[in-house]
């Protein structure tokens, strides 16, 4: 799995500008995650994506589920269990 591509530094905006012109702030936010801030407080964040293979990265890099199938498969493996991509047969 892909690691999410790091972005330009992450941009703030108020809330009160996002909620204006949030078609605007969606493009920024495909090349720049942006925070969201309420009376100058970080309240949130706007990310974009590009694809919908970033969308689908992004599902699997926040997904539980996923994230506790990938840990207890890398268990096994530590463990001896399983088999090296060497050792298969094409």
């Amino acid at each position: 799995m892909a690691e999410r591509k790091r972005r330009a530094a992450v941009r703030k905006i108020a809330l009160s500008q996002i909620k204006d012109d949030l078609s605007r702030f969606l493009r920024i936010a495909e090349k720049q995650d942006i925070v969201i801030t309420r009376h100058g407080k970080p309240a949130g964040v706007l990310i974009g994506f590009e694809s919908e293979d970033d969308w689908f990265e992004y599902r699997l890099e926040n997904d539980p589920r996923f994230l506790r199938r990938v840990k207890a498969t890398r268990r096994s493996l530590l463990s001896g269990k399983g088999i090296r991509l060497e050792d298969i047969d094409d």
